[in-house]
């Protein structure tokens, strides 16, 4: 039982022993950074431009790397580790950031560079759509006159038709009476019979007949009670509001055509990039059903109007449909890549390295260091990338192994700040206490 006071007791005598060593190994480092005695200007310049026996470089001082805080003013053993004091060099305390890499390190880390040039960027903005009848290019096929619908020509809604091809033949009573008063008072022999005939060609004319409708009643002096509505544009029926046997009241509605000599193709352009669009800008379409064929045409309109759940702008687009091969309903790819061309500095988008906030690329100076830049981009398309701010033309700058020395790069800017700082703050104690003993 008596033993393990004693135990205790000596235990705390080993542990004070080496805390008293460690802390005068401490003291010890502490007073060769700050004994050193001052020495006159000319002698402060000599030693500064001393340079290290193995390097013709000049030394600014040495430390401990496993304390950088500390600096010596002599090579020697380290006061904390058992290892030697490490020189730092004038030229690495100015380069902080910048790496050097020896030609064949570059080599086996395989680091290619690229010049940053002009050029021009087109900027890649592709949509789906779907094609529409061309509501600009419709024609109304109406009844001038009443009448009862005796025959029709075409039967059928989305029937194809030419132009000038017959439609629907209308039996107009009202146009017997018109026209037996015309042959009555042609037939008169009296004298000043011109009036009353022009008279009754004008009523005809009112009647809704029209001028070749009457010259065809003139020429074949018989009553004509019928006649016959042709298409007025070639396309497709659209709409049919007429059968055989109707009667038809002044002004009502036939047939509608469409035309199908250019169609509207609605597509839908995400709103994040909608400022790329343009009005009148030339596009290009294509659609599955003939993949080997690209139609032609041109922003029409930008709809103003955003879809709630998609987030899209409308954009009408006129495209040209030769041999009337784009129907509505069908499916279409809209390229508006030759209307969005910018010029500027480019590099290639591999060189330029994301990290969240920030947007960096490597360049290599004329020295052959390496050096990290932050710049601002812009457009990106084609593999290549838009520089707003900061680079220069004819710089080059790296395009792989770009994060190695980034990290490397970093590293080293990150000690460099680590011992600037305890060496700012020696000096701000030393000028205290100077002006103390002042």
């Amino acid at each position: 039982m008596k033993r393990l006071p004693i135990i205790v007791v000596t235990l705390a005598l080993l542990a004070a022993a080496g805390y008293g060593v460690y802390q005068l190994g401490m003291n010890r480092g502490m007073q060769m950074t700050s004994a050193a005695p001052a020495a006159p200007a000319t002698k402060d310049k000599a030693e500064a431009a001393k340079t290290d026996a193995t390097s013709d470089k000049r030394v600014l001082y040495w430390h401990d790397p496993m304390v950088p805080g500390q600096k010596f003013d002599k090579p020697g053993k380290s006061p904390f580790m058992d290892m030697e004091l490490v020189p730092v060099y004038a030229d690495a305390g100015s380069d902080s950031g910048n790496v050097a890499i020896s030609p064949r390190m570059q080599q086996n880390l395989g680091v290619r560079t690229a010049e940053v040039t002009t050029g021009t960027i087109t900027q890649k903005l592709e949509a789906a759509g779907s094609i529409a009848y061309n509501d600009r290019d419709v024609a109304l096929v109406t009844a001038r006159v009443g009448g009862f619908v005796e025959r029709l020509h075409v039967r059928a809604a989305l029937d194809p038709v030419r132009k000038g091809q017959p439609l629907v033949e209308i039996f107009v009573p009202d146009w017997i009476a018109a026209q037996e008063e015309y042959f009555a008072v042609k037939r008169m022999q009296a004298q000043g019979t011109e009036a009353l005939i022009a008279a009754a060609r004008q009523r005809m004319l009112l009647s809704g007949m029209s001028d070749e409708q009457v010259r065809s009643v003139e020429t074949g002096n018989n009553v004509q009670p019928r006649f016959t509505l042709t298409a007025p544009i070639g396309g497709v029926i659209a709409e049919l509001a007429v059968r055989e046997g109707m009667t038809v009241a002044p002004g009502a509605m036939l047939y509608r055509i469409n035309g199908l000599g250019s169609v509207w193709v609605y597509a839908e352009v995400p709103e994040s990039r909608a400022a790329l669009l343009r009005i009148g800008s030339n596009v290009e379409a294509r659609t599955p059903a003939f993949p080997e064929q690209v139609f032609k045409g041109r922003v029409a309109a930008i709809l103003p109007e955003v879809n709630q759940a998609t987030r899209t702008l409308k954009a009408r687009i006129e495209v040209a449909n030769p041999g009337a091969r784009l129907t509505p309903g069908m499916f279409a790819i809209v390229d508006f890549t030759p209307s969005v061309k910018s010029s500027a500095l480019v590099v290639p988008s591999e060189a330029v390295i994301q990290t969240g906030q920030r947007k960096l690329v490597i360049v290599q100076r004329e020295d052959g260091r390496f050096q990290p830049a932050d710049v601002e981009t812009g457009v990106e398309a084609n593999g290549r990338t838009e520089i707003r701010k900061g680079l220069t033309a004819g710089q080059k700058i790296v395009v792989s192994s770009q994060f190695l020395i980034d990290s490397e790069s970093s590293l080293k800017g990150t000690i460099s700040r680590m011992t600037d700082v305890p060496a700012a703050m020696d000096m701000q104690g030393k000028d205290a206490a100077h002006g103390a003993h002042k």
